[in-house]
């Protein structure tokens, strides 16, 4: 008797599988079009702020907004689809287009005027100062 290991098959082999099966182009639908598509996000703290680093390859400074209401960071923009040739046949389509809103509740009161947005590279850095109370600070015990 023989011992086969079973793998699990990888999204682009079965990709590849559907449109052998299908004879066209085949995606899965992990992004629809309705749903739009969500770019991703790293949110970290330090004692005296929290950084959001975004990454948003081909989207343009303008197309992206930030906003900050009552403890919560929202970031909204479009990737915009580059106008297609009609004549090409598409073989592999990974790349995602549409709107996107990404909303955060801030672990810690930040100070809403010391808010800092650096776009570079496709990558968009935000750092968010606490506010002093939520700073901490450490108590000295008297005897």
């Amino acid at each position: 008797m023989s011992i086969v290991r079973w793998r699990t098959p990888s999204f682009s082999q079965m990709e590849r599988q559907m449109q052998k099966w299908l004879g066209e182009p085949f995606r899965f639908p992990l992004v629809t079009e309705d749903m739009g598509w969500t770019p991703p996000v790293e949110v970290t703290e330090t004692d005296d702020a929290i950084d959001v680093t975004v990454e948003l390859p081909g989207i343009s400074k303008d197309d992206v907004e930030v906003d900050l209401d009552n403890n919560v960071l929202t970031i909204r923009g479009e990737k915009k689809e580059e106008k297609e040739e009609k004549e090409k046949e598409r073989y592999l389509y990974e790349r995602y287009y549409g709107s996107f809103q990404r909303s955060f509740s801030l672990p810690a009161p930040v100070d809403e005027n010391d808010v800092s947005a650096e776009f570079r590279n496709g990558v968009l850095n935000i750092r968010l100062k606490k506010q002093a109370e939520a700073r901490g600070r450490k108590i000295e015990i008297k005897a």
